[in-house]
């Protein structure tokens, strides 16, 4: 239940300040630089933090620190080609 509350803080609060904009900035309320400072400066002053600490077990930890190891396993190609997968539009 808290996630819910934290996304719908987070969702009024754009949504909201794309309405308070002025007609000529909404703009730059949808640019994607504006939405990462919004998003960092959340994180930076803690606004909207969760009340409960999150703590991973031993076990967790173990299993993250296995999963980091194992990427190092497949080395990255010099290229990828779009044959490969995905899609690039021109």
């Amino acid at each position: 239940m808290n996630i819910k509350l934290v996304f719908s803080v987070v969702l009024f609060s754009l949504v909201s300040s794309q309405v308070a904009a002025k007609p000529d900035q909404r703009g730059l309320i949808d640019s994607p630089e504006l939405q990462t400072e919004l998003w960092l400066k959340l994180q930076r002053e803690g606004t909207l933090k969760s009340e409960y600490a999150q703590t991973a077990t031993p076990t967790e930890r173990e299993l993250a620190m296995q999963r980091l190891l194992e990427s190092y396993k497949y080395p990255i190609p010099e290229y990828f080609d779009e044959a490969d997968g995905g899609e690039f539009e021109r």
